[in-house]
């Protein structure tokens, strides 16, 4: 009994955060291109800019490849869904972008998003860069050190959503139920 209302209470708060998330990105981003023009480099170290959003629908996730939980978790159900969608979510990008370009790069990206899906395409770059670009989408990241004298890297945790003229469409949170994020993807590739 405990567990189910601890249970319920997560996918509660999980559900609040995702809506405060995307009131908070549509308040500020609501109607005109997301992000400012950027230029980094894909997996294959060849270039990639804003363009590469628009045209279709895509879905964003910024994190970093030494990421112990979030990030492969939420590669590993992007991946997932966007394959369970079948030909309804073929015209939606993934895209994979570092906020840590200091240990990753293209090789890296490319090596560890290729674990996941090849739908899914890395960005990475020049760290000043990178950090404008996460900046314009209005990404958080924070370089935290470690006892062992390495680091770890705090960051957004949502993925985002663009319609196919770059517009901002949505979030999809951390730990967001299944159903409302294949709901959210689904309604993305409707309207493009």
């Amino acid at each position: 009994m405990m567990r189910s209302i601890l249970v319920g209470i997560l996918v509660l708060m999980a559900a609040g955060i995702g809506w405060l998330t995307f009131d908070w990105y549509r308040g500020h981003y609501g109607g005109e291109a997301f992000g400012a023009p950027f230029t980094l480099a894909d997996q294959t170290g060849q270039p990639i800019t804003e363009a590469a959003f628009r045209g279709h629908p895509s879905a964003l996730f910024f994190g970093f490849t030494h990421c112990p939980e979030v990030c492969p978790t939420t590669l590993f159900e992007l991946s997932g869904w966007l394959k369970a969608m079948g030909d309804e979510g073929k015209d939606i990008h993934a895209y994979f972008v570092s906020i840590d370009p200091e240990r990753d790069t293209p090789q890296v990206m490319g090596t560890y998003v290729g674990n996941f899906s090849d739908r899914i395409t890395a960005i990475t770059g020049e760290p000043d860069k990178v950090y404008a670009m996460a900046k314009s989408f209005g990404i958080y990241w924070k370089k935290v050190p470690t006892d062992d004298g390495d680091y770890t890297m705090d960051h957004t945790a949502s993925v985002l959503l663009l319609n196919g003229k770059g517009k901002f469409a949505g979030t999809i949170a951390y730990g967001e139920n299944p159903d409302t994020a294949m709901a959210k993807l689904k309604r993305l590739a409707e309207k493009g």
